[in-house]
């Protein structure tokens, strides 16, 4: 699986990285992921042309009604009145909308480099949600090829 540099150098020196027998976690729906402070979830043109499929209009369309731009990149619009909701969390089940066309960044949560860099940051992860560190290991091979897909 792909490795930056400075984390092959890392798990090379102590035979892996402090994960390496992998890391608990189990979705448990609860969308506390997708609200909260208001954030970022980073959408590629392929993530909002396949959105827009999903929901039968126009890729301009989905942009105009659920998108916005900061800087170069593209994010989800939140929804203030609703805790900063994800627009597409449903406020009543508390599931995602869009879950089987999903962005990569919220397909690979967890497991972000910012979540598993130490153990200390593994977990404030599970001290905020609730399937981290709960449910069955995720192997190593999992958690690097979900590391390789987005940088978080």
């Amino acid at each position: 699986m792909p490795k930056t540099p400075a984390r092959l150098d890392a798990a090379q020196a102590n035979g892996g990285p402090w994960y390496r027998d992998g890391l608990r976690f189990e979705c448990t729906q609860c969308g506390d992921c997708c609200t909260g402070a208001p954030g970022y979830v980073w959408v590629t043109a392929e993530e909002i042309a396949a959105i827009a499929r999903r929901l039968a209009i126009s890729v301009e369309e989905m942009e105009r009604r659920y998108v916005r731009k900061v800087g170069t990149r593209k994010t989800l619009i939140d929804i203030a009145e609703r805790n900063w909701d994800c627009v597409f969390l449903d406020a009543t089940t508390r599931g995602c909308t869009i879950y089987e066309d999903r962005p990569r960044q919220c397909r690979t949560w967890p497991f972000w480099e910012s979540n598993v860099k130490t153990p200390e940051a593994w977990r404030h992860t599970c001290e905020v949600c609730p399937g981290s560190g709960k449910g069955n290991v995720v192997p190593l091979v999992e958690i690097e090829t979900r590391l390789s897909v987005v940088k978080m």
